[in-house]
């Protein structure tokens, strides 16, 4: 099957008994049993559902792989592949510019509990080959990052790590399936905040971890039932209505972005625009060799002080400022006060990450009134600048 027919296809047959189209909700906790012991493939909906099941099978198959397991959030799901392979002593490798959360994460959970967290440019290959060594338990890394949208080879990142005997981890959420297959890159788990592009809506919280190897995939679907951090039926059902137009929306999300890139570059008050599908983009070459298409996002640095760039991103028509991304209504964002406060702000200036990055979520209204929004939002930057420089003059 090619990839739309997927979305609506794998894992969702029409029902049997009334021969709906639409995949039903199991809103149950618990299955009527044959004999003590003896059920028809579920006993308890922690440990599985149907519902469930079907959202599992296919994200699996979107992603190439054969696993799936489906958590209450991205954080879960990120969380569950830590607890399984990032004991006290073992090393993780990361790239500098990662999500928040999955900072926080880290540095304030599993390295008080004794794992090594190690930070090096991904773009550097020879950096990465110095720092992962027999030590090293997973280098993860996400392409695009999240929020300067950088971009690095899997390939040969994953050739680096496996030589070493390290899991390769790859956060696809950005990129999607649509556009980037880690698997066939040579990731070993990919990780999703489903709650993304997967989807769609803003509607819903969860996560997913993929695996193609059952050997490796297992200890992670084991903590997904010990743990017990698994979304409802409910979210799952809405996570399959929403895969179904995900082809559809990735290609609309993608088309803004370019057209929200493009008009960016252009503007005065932009120092600089973060968008692999730009040829100035320092990954633009590897995102043309790894991916089918360059996403849905944008960051961009403004021209201006970081109260300016607050004031830009709360005075937006279309563009929602908000937390996440990927969904059908544009979102903006300021990083370094939303979903990157939790890094220090030191290591955010070290990292590159400034009090001026912008972060947009083109959604899929019109390219037209998306690019309207943000040029009018910096026009009135420039306006209130150059009346405060007259006010100043005595003019």
């Amino acid at each position: 099957m090619d990839f739309a027919t997927k979305t609506i296809h794998a894992g969702q047959p029409s029902e049997p008994q009334t021969g709906a189209v639409v995949s039903p909700i199991f809103q149950t906790t618990t299955y009527q049993q044959i004999g003590p012991g003896e059920h028809r493939g579920f006993d308890y909906t922690r440990t599985s559902n149907p519902t469930r099941k079907r959202l599992e099978v296919v994200l699996a198959e979107l992603e190439g792989a054969s696993h799936a397991a489906v958590f209450g959030s991205g954080l879960a799901a990120e969380n569950a592949i830590l607890t399984a392979y990032l004991k006290p002593g073992t090393e993780i490798v990361v790239p500098g510019d990662v999500y928040g959360g999955t900072f926080r994460m880290l540095h304030k959970v599993f390295e008080p509990n004794g794992c090594i967290i190690t930070r090096v440019d991904f773009s550097d290959l020879a950096a990465v080959q110095r720092v992962v060594t027999s030590r090293t338990k997973i280098v993860w890394l996400e392409s695009p990052t999240n929020p300067r949208l950088l971009v690095y080879d899997i390939a040969a990142i994953s050739r680096i790590a496996h030589a070493a005997g390290a899991l390769v981890v790859v956060d696809n959420t950005f990129a999607t399936p649509y556009f980037q297959q880690p698997f066939a890159l040579g990731a070993d788990l990919v990780v999703h905040s489903v709650t993304k592009y997967l989807a769609g809506h803003s509607d819903l919280v969860q996560g997913a971890v993929i695996g193609n190897d059952a050997a490796i995939f297992e200890p992670v679907g084991f903590l997904q039932n010990a743990l017990g951090g698994v979304p409802g039926p409910f979210d799952c059902w809405l996570t399959l209505r929403g895969l179904k137009t995900m082809e559809l929306r990735m290609l609309r999300h993608a088309e803004n972005a370019t057209a929200v890139a493009e008009a960016l570059t252009k503007h005065s008050r932009v120092r600089r625009v973060y968008f692999p599908g730009l040829p100035s983009h320092p990954g633009h070459d590897i995102a043309r060799r790894q991916m089918t298409g360059f996403g849905g996002m944008v960051s961009f640095e403004l021209d201006g002080t970081p109260e300016e760039a607050a004031a830009f991103t709360s005075s937006l028509k279309y563009f929602a400022l908000g937390e996440s991304l990927g969904g059908v209504r544009a979102l903006v964002c300021l990083p370094c006060k939303m979903t990157h406060a939790s890094i220090p702000a030191a290591t955010r200036a070290e990292l590159g990450l400034s009090d001026t990055l912008i972060r947009l979520s083109p959604g899929c209204e019109s390219p037209r009134d998306l690019v309207a929004d943000l040029v009018e939002g910096l026009d009135r930057l420039g306006a209130r600048a150059n009346k405060a420089e007259r006010e100043s003059v005595g003019v």
